[in-house]
């Protein structure tokens, strides 16, 4: 359980990592910032099929593929109804490439909202993992949504503070959104521990989550700024690097 809060307190940390950045280097070039979300990327697909999606395939069993298939669409489509309720995460990103003076607040915070609803289902993914019993998996995903947050928490910074929002304020915002994937992850370990006929599931669903994440909103924002190629190669490293990584740990 100590390990359990304890990742699940460095995962919503790093979302306060990456705030922390933002306040310090207020011009990120987007290649850069692409670059880092992309490797992110990579780290989250390699972690939802070989952490959650595999294992959900050998915990269900003679069903395992049919319950693996429905729980990687039904979260899918529990984001996909996520996307109806708040507006688009990639597109509200575009708040940071307009006039910082003219932002308009509302549009700021939905952006905020967005953020903090998306790192929910992040973080159940974390303590699924945990649940199922297998401390390694669940470091490598949790490792994987630790380094999404990181670029998330930079691009909070700028269009707050543009809207006149104090940096204190900005920075206790950020420290929400963080808030909000420890929940997730706590709720997710405790789910899966107190009934293991979910597990199946769970892993699965949580899977679909982070596929949905990674195809919906991190591919489209790493390649709208020209750095497609190098973003690209970041995500096959940061895939391989899971994938070494899932080997060596057995």
């Amino acid at each position: 359980m100590t390990m359990v809060l304890l990742t699940a307190l460095g995962v919503g940390g790093a979302t306060v990592i990456g705030a922390v950045i933002g306040f310090l280097c207020k011009n990120i070039s987007h290649k850069f910032s692409d670059i880092v979300l992309s490797f992110a990327a990579g780290v989250m697909l390699a972690a939802a099929v070989l952490g959650l999606i595999l294992p959900a395939i050998d915990y269900g069993g003679k069903w395992g593929l049919l319950i693996t298939v429905i729980g990687i669409f039904s979260g899918a489509l529990c984001l996909n109804l996520v996307d109806k309720l708040v507006p688009h995460l990639h597109k509200l990103m575009g708040v940071e490439q307009e006039n910082h003076h003219n932002a308009n607040l509302n549009k700021v915070l939905l952006f905020v909202l967005a953020i903090a609803i998306h790192n929910l289902p992040e973080g159940l993914a974390a303590g699924v993992g945990f649940g199922a019993g297998n401390d390694a998996q669940a470091l490598i995903i949790a490792g994987g949504i630790a380094l999404q947050n990181i670029p998330e928490g930079m691009v909070i910074i700028g269009p707050m503070l543009a809207a006149g929002v104090s940096k204190k304020k900005t920075f206790f915002c950020a420290l929400a959104t963080g808030l909000v994937e420890v929940i997730g992850t706590l709720i997710g370990y405790f789910a899966v521990s107190i009934s293991q006929v979910i597990l199946p599931f769970a892993l699965a669903f949580a899977g679909g989550t982070m596929l949905y994440v990674v195809s919906d909103e991190m591919i489209p924002e790493t390649h709208a700024h020209g750095a497609q190629r190098g973003a690209t190669y970041a995500l096959l490293v940061g895939f391989c690097l899971m994938l070494v990584m899932d080997v060596l740990l057995g």
